[in-house]
C-alpha cells in the first residue's frame, strides 16, 4: 500500500472571485505605463490591457490634438478618433457616438458605436479613452466611464510624480546657487598660495576643487549614494583645511556597509558646509565629526560642531523653511534638505537637530537603507 501526503486541491474561489483577480491583474498591466503620463508611448503600451478590461472590439487613447494609440480591429475609423475627442472635450463628459458619425465604407466592419469617456486631470480634460463596438449598452457606457475614471487617476498620480520631480530639481538648483562665492574665492586663493611654495599640493587642491566643482553642479540623478555625497564632503573639507590650517580639525567615522545606501543629491555637503561655518565663528578653532553608521533598517548620519551653538527657535525656523532676518544661509540650508528628507522617504525622516547657545549643534540624518523608488 502506497502511503505519503496526498497535497489538498485548493479553493480558487468563486467565478466572481476569479473574475476579480483577473481585472485587477490585468488593470495592474496598464498602470506602469500610464504613470509616466499621456504620451504616445504610454498609450500604446497601456490600451491592449485597457482593451482587454473592456473587452471591446477596438478603442483609441487621445490626446486634446489627436490620435495617440489604437488597438483592436476597425482601425480605419482611427481617423475619427480626433473630431470624436473634440466633441466630447466640449461636451465634458462621456458620450455615445452612433453610426453617423462613424461613417464607413467597410461592409464587413462591425462597429456600430463608440463609448468616449473624457480624461481629466487637475479638472482639465488631457484627452479620451473610445470604445468601439457593434452595440453600446448600458454596461459598456458604465464600464467605459469607470476605466476612464482610473487611467485619469493614474495620469494624476503620473502629474504628481513629475512636480515632485520638478520641486526637487527646483530646490537642487537652490542649493547650488547656495554655494559660498566666497568660498569658491578663498578656496582658489589657498591653491594660489600654494602655487611657488607647494606646486604639488596645489595641483591636487586644483583637482580636489575641480572634482567637487563637478559633483555639485552635475545635471542628472535626483539621488545619489552616501559614498559620493560623501566624497564630496571630504573634498570640501579638504579645500577649507588648505585655507584655516590647523584651526580646523575633521573627524570621520563612516561604516563601510552603508556608503551604498541611496540619499537625496547634496543632502549631507550643505550641513557641513554649516557645520564648518558654525564650528569657526566668534572662535580660533573648531572640530568638526561626521559618523554614518547602521541602525538595524536604517543609516544615519550625524554632523556635528563644537561651536557656539544655535537657540532652538530659530532651527526651528530654519527647519520650517523661514528665511532668517540676518540674511543667513543656513535657513536655506537645513528647510531645503529636510523638505527633501520628507518628501522623499516620508514625514518620520526628517532632520533632528540638538542644539543650545554655548554647546554646539548635531544634526542627526536617518534614512532607510531600501525605500521604493529610491535608486542612485
Amino acid at each position: 500500500m502506497a502511503t505519503g501526503w496526498r497535497r489538498r486541491r485548493r479553493h480558487l474561489g468563486t467565478e466572481a472571485d476569479r473574475a476579480t483577480f483577473r481585472t485587477l491583474h490585468t488593470a495592474s498591466l496598464a498602470s506602469p505605463a500610464l504613470r509616466e503620463g499621456l504620451t504616445a508611448g504610454s498609450a500604446e503600451r497601456s490600451s491592449k490591457h485597457l482593451r482587454q478590461l473592456l473587452g471591446a472590439p477596438a478603442i483609441a487613447l487621445t490626446d486634446t490634438a489627436g490620435l495617440l494609440a489604437w488597438d483592436g480591429s476597425g482601425r480605419h475609423h482611427a481617423e475619427q478618433t480626433f473630431a470624436l475627442a473634440k466633441a466630447t472635450v466640449e461636451g465634458g463628459a462621456t458620450r455615445v457616438a452612433d453610426r453617423d458619425e462613424l461613417a464607413c465604407i467597410v461592409a464587413s466592419c462591425q462597429v456600430r458605436n463608440a463609448v468616449v469617456s473624457p480624461l481629466v486631470v487637475d479638472d482639465r480634460i488631457v484627452g479620451t479613452l473610445q470604445v468601439f463596438t457593434d452595440g453600446a449598452t448600458a454596461g459598456l457606457v458604465r464600464a467605459a466611464d469607470e476605466v476612464a475614471q482610473w487611467v485619469s487617476g493614474q495620469l494624476e498620480l503620473a502629474e504628481l510624480d513629475a512636480s515632485r520631480t520638478r520641486l526637487m530639481e527646483a530646490e537642487v538648483r537652490a542649493l547650488r546657487a547656495q554655494i559660498s562665492p566666497h568660498f569658491i574665492y578663498n578656496s582658489l586663493g589657498a591653491i594660489a598660495s600654494f602655487v611657488r611654495t607647494d606646486p604639488d599640493r596645489a595641483r591636487d587642491l586644483l583637482l580636489e576643487f575641480a572634482d567637487f566643482t563637478r559633483y555639485s553642479f552635475r545635471r542628472h540623478g535626483e539621488f545619489t549614494t552616501l559614498a559620493e555625497e560623501l566624497r564630496s564632503v571630504e573634498r570640501y573639507l579638504l579645500l577649507e583645511q588648505a585655507r584655516f590650517g590647523d584651526r580646523l580639525a575633521v573627524t570621520l567615522r563612516i561604516a563601510p556597509e552603508v556608503l551604498p545606501v541611496a540619499v537625496p543629491f547634496l543632502c549631507i555637503q550643505p550641513l557641513v558646509e554649516n557645520a564648518v561655518r558654525h564650528g569657526l565663528a566668534g572662535q580660533g578653532s573648531g572640530h568638526i565629526t561626521i559618523v554614518a553608521r547602521d541602525s538595524d533598517q536604517s543609516c544615519v548620519i550625524e554632523v556635528e560642531d563644537d561651536g557656539a551653538g544655535e537657540d532652538p527657535e530659530k532651527v526651528r525656523r530654519a527647519l520650517a523653511g523661514e528665511r532668517a532676518s540676518d540674511g543667513s544661509d543656513d535657513s536655506i540650508g537645513l528647510g531645503n534638505v529636510d523638505a527633501r528628507l520628507r518628501a522623499t522617504f516620508g514625514d518620520e525622516y526628517g532632520l533632528v537637530v540638538e542644539t543650545a547657545p554655548g554647546a554646539g549643534t548635531k544634526v542627526i540624518v536617518r534614512v532607510p537603507k531600501f525605500a521604493p523608488g529610491v535608486h542612485a
